[in-house]
């Protein structure tokens, strides 16, 4: 599936601190004054002797062990998972809980929840009809899982469990007469029919009320980021994967 361009919600960003090269300040007072001169000259003494030291050690054995330097391209171990451009597909990505508010004028409208895997991430696409998305909620929670409205347990295959959570939303238009049956697709998706890694089942567990579930089944708790598309408007949780 391809990458869809739009609003990114980053989890986990924190606040920069001082920058590591930040240049110190020395003030005045410190640069002026008998003290400061006093240091100085006896530093300059100092760096002479050893001047002299060295260059007559320079002279000895060219056998004595010495540090060599890191070969070229050698890089440090890392446990962040990239692509073969060496760049992280989940940049931002974190366990931490992910909100966002509505942008739809009314119900959004579910009509197609997909799922696929890509390099460095799997990912979970929820559709919605028209402009503009439900208010949502994407965390993750303890067993036992339960259905919205009933309260019934709702048994997901995974190790880890994420939730979404969608509101105003629903698969069902009851703005049309009767009403008419928007999300045709199943309440089941398994992680496997799409070649995921970490992803092994997706559930719908609640469409109560206008409030709209589901959770995703996890082989472990990983990183995940949310981010949001329009043309068509799509909600997007990717998860990073092995």
């Amino acid at each position: 599936m391809r990458a869809q361009r739009g609003r990114v919600d980053l989890v986990g960003e924190e606040v920069s601190g001082r920058p590591a090269n930040e240049e110190p300040v020395l003030h005045r007072r410190f640069l002026t004054g008998p003290e400061y001169a006093r240091r100085i000259r006896t530093l300059a003494a100092i760096l002479f002797a050893l001047a002299g030291i060295a260059a007559a050690s320079g002279c000895g054995d060219s056998s004595s062990n010495q540090s060599e330097p890191p070969a070229a391209g050698t890089t440090t171990a890392t446990t962040r998972t990239t692509t073969a451009e060496g760049i992280d597909p989940l940049q931002g990505a974190g366990k931490t809980t992910v909100v966002g508010v509505t942008t739809a004028k009314a119900t959004a409208l579910l009509e197609r929840v997909a799922v696929g895997r890509h390099e460095g991430y799997d990912r979970v696409v929820f559709q919605f009809q028209g402009e503009g998305l439900p208010g949502y909620r994407v965390n993750y929670v303890e067993p036992p899982l339960r259905e919205d409205g009933s309260g019934n347990p709702v048994t997901i295959d995974g190790n880890a469990f994420l939730v979404v959570r969608m509101e105003p939303a629903s698969g069902f238009d009851l703005n049309t007469g009767e009403g008419e049956l928007v999300y045709k697709g199943p309440r089941r998706i398994e992680g496997s029919s799409a070649g995921t890694s970490v992803v092994k089942e997706i559930v719908r567990t609640g469409d109560f009320e206008a409030v709209l579930t589901w959770a995703t089944g996890l082989e472990e708790k990983v990183d995940f980021r949310v981010t949001t598309a329009d043309s068509p408007s799509r909600l997007i949780v990717d998860f990073r994967n092995h």
